[in-house]
Formats: structure tokens, C-alpha cells, sequence
């Protein structure tokens, strides 16, 4: 079961099948095919392929479609299979961890990065704040807790030496998919070039 802590928000639900990741999140132009997406986040190959097509997880930037094509997976993707990953390690039900992700699929990635998960290995409960946290830990419901920014920051680290590719093979590569020597390289060293630029 899911539950959010912030009673003027409620539970936030989003488009079935689809996992978030567009254009105005910003990590739409780069994506990270299965095999990068399980080394940055610590998983099989074979429970990535299950958590798509079971759209538990399905890749946002591009869904395998048909042979000889492959899934691509935003950094957000890869943030929410971080999160999957935890709560399957903390003990929580498969039934109940697509109850919680269902709930953020529409968040952005800055939302993303704010809230922190606790559950008692049942119920997964949604905090936005500290103030929410200490509640939730003094009457006695939470065990563990998954502060998503952690996760955010742990998967950056672990993208910055291993590939990504362009969402879309164009002629020329724009600004966000080129890299520091000129060539298609990934997300993060387009920001650090950015960064260096101006």
C-alpha cells in the first residue's frame, strides 16, 4: 500500500505504461541502453527486461520494438529502477512497490530529488519534508527509508564512466549531446561542458 504524507497533495497517479521522462524534465536528449542501465543501478538484466514488460518500469526515451532494437532509459528511469531496487532489497511486495511508483510517475526529476520513501516493509509512505519523517519514525511506522535524492546522486555518479546515446540519431548533434571533444558523448559531460562554457 501507498500512502502520501501530504494530505493537500494526495496520491499522485500518472499515465499507465508509460514511465516519466520528457523533454521539460531534461534528460530526454541522452539515453542509457538495459545493459548501462543495470550496472549504474545494481541489477540483473533479466529483472530489468521483466520490470518492462510488466511496465513496472517501462524506458521512457525508447521501448524495444521488435528485434534488433533496444530499450533506452532516462536518467529518471534509471533513478526509479534505484528505488524499485530498494524496496525489493528492504523486503517490500512487488504488489505494493507498483502501488508507489504508479504514485510518482508524474513527478519531474527536481521532485524526484525532495521526497524520501519509509515503509515498515508493507506500506510505503511518502515524505516530503523532515517534519514528515519524524512523524512518521515517533509513531512507530517507519523502518527503513529511501531518500530518492540519494539515489539521484548515486546514480549520477555511477553514469559519469559508462555510456549513453543521443534519444534520436540526427545530422548534426545539438548542444546537450555533444561532449567535451566534439563527439556524441553523455548527459553529464554535456553539463559539465555546459557548466565550463558559460
Amino acid at each position: 500500500m501507498y500512502e502520501p504524507r501530504d494530505s493537500d497533495q494526495g496520491a499522485v497517479s500518472g499515465e499507465p505504461g508509460g514511465m516519466p521522462g520528457s523533454a521539460t524534465d531534461g534528460d530526454g536528449a541522452v539515453g542509457y541502453r538495459g545493459v548501462t542501465a543495470c550496472h549504474a543501478v545494481g541489477i540483473s538484466y533479466r529483472q530489468l527486461d521483466y520490470w518492462a514488460r510488466t511496465a513496472l518500469v517501462v524506458p521512457s526515451v525508447r521501448d524495444a520494438s521488435g528485434s534488433g532494437t533496444q530499450r533506452l532509459y532516462s536518467f529518471r528511469d534509471l533513478v526509479v529502477l534505484k528505488v524499485v531496487k530498494r524496496l525489493l532489497d528492504a523486503g517490500v511486495s512487488l504488489q505494493n512497490i507498483r502501488k508507489a511508483i504508479e504514485a510518482l510517475r508524474s513527478r519531474g526529476v527536481a521532485d524526484l530529488a525532495g521526497i524520501t520513501l519509509i515503509s515498515d516493509g508493507t506500506t510505503v509512505y511518502e515524505c516530503r519534508s523532515p517534519e514528515e519523517v519524524v512523524d512518521l519514525l515517533q509513531g512507530g511506522q517507519g523502518v527503513f527509508g529511501i531518500a530518492i535524492g540519494g539515489a539521484f546522486k548515486e546514480i549520477q555518479g555511477s553514469l559519469s564512466h559508462l555510456p549513453a546515446e543521443p534519444a534520436a540519431v540526427s545530422v548534426e548533434p545539438g548542444p546537450a549531446e555533444v561532449a567535451e571533444g566534439g563527439a556524441v558523448g553523455d548527459e553529464l559531460a554535456a553539463r559539465r561542458a555546459r557548466r565550463r562554457a558559460g
